[in-house]
This record gives C-alpha cells, sequence and structure tokens, in this order.
C-alpha cells in the first residue's frame, strides 16, 4: 500500500485503498506485510552442556532445548507462537459469545 511513508501520507488514498481499509478496522488485527506487523519477543538463551536452552522472558512456560542455538530459536519461535495461538483460544473459548477483540498497547 505505502513505498514512500511521507509521500503516502501527504498524497490522496485510492479508493480501493480507503475499502480495504475500512474492511479490515473492524477486525482488530494489524494490516500490513508480516514484516510490519510482527510483535518482537526476548529470548534468553544459554548454552548447558552439550545443549543450548532458551525461555520466552515475556511469555510465561515457553521454554525449549536443543543442540544448536540456530535449532533453538526456531524452537522457540514455533513454540511462541503455538503458545500464543492457544491462549488466544482459550480466551475466546472463556469468553464464550458476544466478545471483542481489542489490540492493548503497553
Amino acid at each position: 500500500m505505502a513505498g514512500d511513508w511521507k509521500e503516502f501520507l501527504q498524497g490522496e488514498m485510492k479508493k480501493e485503498d480507503v475499502e480495504q481499509i475500512r474492511r479490515h478496522e473492524g477486525t482488530g488485527r494489524p494490516l500490513g506485510e508480516v514484516v510490519m506487523i510482527q510483535t518482537k519477543y526476548t529470548a534468553i538463551t544459554k548454552k548447558e552442556g552439550d545443549w543450548w536452552i532458551g525461555w520466552i522472558e515475556e511469555v510465561s512456560g515457553v521454554n525449549c532445548q536443543e543442540r544448536t542455538h540456530e535449532e533453538l530459536m526456531k524452537s522457540l519461535a514455533i513454540t511462541l507462537k503455538e503458545a500464543l495461538e492457544f491462549n488466544r483460544q482459550d480466551a475466546i473459548a472463556a469468553a464464550k459469545q458476544s466478545y471483542r477483540e481489542e489490540p492493548v498497547f503497553v
């Protein structure tokens, strides 16, 4: 949608871009390229003997152990994604019906 943000913000929006934003704004989810909407988390990692172990600082219970640092980082990303989706589904199930999904900024 926007390559040069300064130009984009100063110019007029295309009708199809406005429609896309309007369709998406009620979802509570970001609109944009995956790289734009990725959230940064912090991995705490250390080598322990022959193993690399790691934790995601911001999400309790997300921890992994692998033989290499590269494998550990991949496992942490997969496990974090699964934990976030599980937590999301758990929250939706607890709310049952008539709920809203809303962004929270810290």
